[in-house]
């Protein structure tokens, strides 16, 4: 038989969008011979669909769409993912399930049996564990079918989770012969190869080809990266789909496939394509079409930039200077050289006239005070003023550029920098957006390499480097993946070979600054453990460290 992998991008609440999808695409798989198209987990309502789940209406809508692609797909048979009403009147109401389509009508059903509660994950808030998954015969061939989390469950990948039970096991012991999985697996870097590991773990334990088809695109924070596979019953990838991109795949049983060379790419690449995705459909699932971006003359508003250019194209992108009485020459000249190497828009707008305004305006109230982060402060708000105004007046969504270390340690103006609709790199150590510089310009200079080569500067006071007040960032990102990404504590930090007084700073810095976080936009995430909805720290809360 021939299986397609429907590699597709739904939309979180749009049934018109994702009802065409799915018809679509079956269609396309229908045209190229196969008897079975595959789409993702929750695929006709979108994942991850939150409190929606909770309307009664969004419930019953979804219903009626599974009928009515049950009436309409007849040349093929299609499994697709969709929420289902729990038939007992204990446990939660709903069901993470696949509906199986064939002949017109709906042939088959199954349900998710493991639901993850961790990190971005909150699936026990709606659903109840399904008590089976779905087994079904086609072309003399029987297929058991599984949900993301289900196979999950191997028990010696680090970070995976591990459950009483074990639904691919179960589903062994029913004669399956090829095991499939519909899945929105988020993406964070180096997750893929997790996920290829689990897959030629099974295909190899079960001696049975595997098929997984992930769901890509942007959902508000969560970024999909798509990567569907097959792996064949050695063990052997054999397929992959494209990343960060939707793609159709089409597997047939009967032929025979020479292993697939999966290059590692580098890590840059990975996080810049994520970038660049999440930032385009973040836009275009919120109905904009234009972006504005606050243009210093330094490393992370260059970095955003590009994204904003290469998700939206170079005539949807508007860059704003705005020169205050301390910014260089050069970073000015930075700022417009760069926007002419995007070709993207620019304006240049000197803040120092309102600048002096504010002060003078204060000076009574101020008298006898000296001036410290106060002033500095007074800078980063009112350019975030005018980035704020020039985003209303042209229907253009501000972009913030803040990225994960300033946000950790609160090295950032809340209703100044931090204004915006989306923060890209809010989850890109500063390290790393220096390593992304450099991959942009490994064949030509499009970020000025002065941008990249001189220190790191706010430019709010004369001769201010970020270092005045930090510590170097190669130590300052060592202290945050530990503390935020690996969860570790005081002393366990300390004991990496960490200097005390430094981590007990940095901690006490992370702490303080929830109550910033908790106020800033939604920033696309890409480690495993990012500021936002999968990181849910109290803002009052007792003294570090520990």
């Amino acid at each position: 038989m021939k299986i397609a992998l429907c590699q597709i991008n739904p939309i979180v609440g749009d049934f018109d969008h994702n009802t065409s999808l799915i018809m679509e695409w079956s269609e396309r798989a229908a045209n190229q011979g196969c008897s079975l198209a595959v789409f993702p987990e929750l695929s006709l309502v979108g994942y991850p669909p939150k409190d929606l789940l909770e309307r009664p209406s969004f419930i019953r809508e979804n219903l009626r769409r599974v009928d009515m692609l049950a009436e309409q797909i007849k040349s093929i048979s299609v499994l697709f993912g969709y929420v289902d009403m729990n038939p007992n009147f204990t446990g939660k109401p709903l069901l993470n399930c696949v509906a199986l389509i064939r002949n017109g009508k709906i042939a088959g059903k199954g349900g998710k049996r493991l639901l993850p509660a961790y990190d971005v994950f909150d699936e026990t808030r709606y659903f109840e564990p399904a008590p089976e998954g779905l087994v079904f015969e086609l072309d003399g061939q029987r297929l058991g079918v599984t949900i993301c989390e289900d196979i999950w469950n191997v028990g010696d990948f680090e970070g995976v989770q591990r459950y009483d039970i074990d639904p691919v096991s179960d589903l062994m012991t029913k004669g399956v012969e090829i095991l499939v999985n519909l899945s929105a697996s988020p993406y964070t870097l180096h997750k893929r190869s997790v996920r290829k590991g689990i897959m030629e773990k099974l295909a190899t334990r079960y001696g049975v080809p595997t098929i997984y088809c992930n769901q890509v695109g942007g959902n508000d924070d969560v970024l999909f990266d798509g990567a569907s596979m097959v792996v064949d019953p050695r063990g052997r990838l054999i397929l992959m789909g494209r990343e960060f991109e939707e793609d159709l795949l089409v597997w047939d049983s009967r032929q025979e496939y020479p292993p697939l060379h999966d290059p590692i790419r580098p890590d840059e690449e990975s996080i810049l394509k994520g970038l660049v995705m999440g930032t385009r459909d973040y836009l275009r699932k919120c109905g904009f079409r234009k972006a504005i971006v606050g243009l210093s003359g330094g490393i992370d508003s260059s970095l955003v930039a590009v994204v904003a250019q290469r998700a939206l194209g170079a005539g949807n992108v508007m860059g704003v200077s705005m020169p205050s009485p301390y910014t260089s020459p050069m970073s000015r000249e930075d700022a417009a050289k760069l926007a002419e190497n995007l070709g993207i828009g620019f304006q240049e707008i000197p803040i120092t006239e309102i600048y002096d305004t504010f002060r003078g305006a204060l000076a009574p109230v101020f008298a006898g005070l000296k001036e410290d982060e106060t002033e500095e402060n007074i800078q980063a708000r009112v350019r975030g003023t005018l980035l704020m105004a020039l985003s209303n007046k042209f229907n253009a969504i501000l972009l913030s550029t803040g990225n994960k270390s300033e946000i950790a340690v609160g090295y950032c103006t809340i209703y100044g920098d931090m204004n915006g609709g989306l923060a890209v790199i809010s989850d890109i150590p500063k390290t790393m957006c220096y390593k992304v510089a450099r991959y942009i310009n490994r064949d030509q200079e499009i970020i000025p390499a002065r941008v990249i080569s001189r220190p790191p500067s706010a430019e709010l006071r004369p001769d201010q480097k970020d270092q005045d007040t930090l510590p170097p960032y190669e130590i300052l990102d060592g202290i945050i993946d530990a503390a935020v990404v690996r969860n570790l504590g005081f002393q366990e930090i300390v004991d990496l070979g960490y200097d005390p007084a430094t981590v007990k700073d940095v901690l006490k810095r992370i702490t303080v600054n929830e109550y910033k976080r908790r106020q800033a936009p939604p920033g696309l995430k890409i480690t495993t453990k990012a500021f936002g909805y999968g990181r849910r720290y109290p803002i009052a809360r007792g003294k570090e460290p520990y």
